[in-house]
């Protein structure tokens, strides 16, 4: 395979350093990382709660897209949303995507 000029950019510049449980005990141990990583947690709880129930169907975007009924992409861009906050998923395709899953959406407030 080819690979193209922007591929192999990406490439040269994902270097992601080593990450350990130690390490993050030890980052959340500084309270004012901690409360940055708390302010964040509801904003990403959605995004959890979708990707998980998609690995425990073990499915792929795509899969899940032919489920749905629509593109792969479009699932790519429903599950960057919920990181991005730029788009709001309506609640009929946050129900399709739960049944593409095998599963029910159920919202509660705590």
């Amino acid at each position: 395979m080819v690979k193209t000029r922007l591929q192999r950019l990406l490439e040269d510049r994902y270097d992601p350093a080593p990450h350990t449980d130690e390490d993050t005990q030890r980052m959340l141990a500084d309270p004012e990382f901690k409360a940055a990583c708390d302010a964040l947690g509801p904003k990403y709880e959605a995004l959890d709660s979708v990707l998980r129930a998609r690995k425990e169907a073990g499915l792929t975007q795509a899969q899940i897209a032919e489920r749905m009924g629509t593109t792969a992409s479009a699932i790519a861009r429903l599950e960057g949303s919920l990181a991005s906050a730029k788009h709001s998923p309506r609640l009929e395709t946050l129900h399709k995507y739960a049944a593409a899953c095998g599963k029910r959406l159920r919202i509660a407030f705590v």
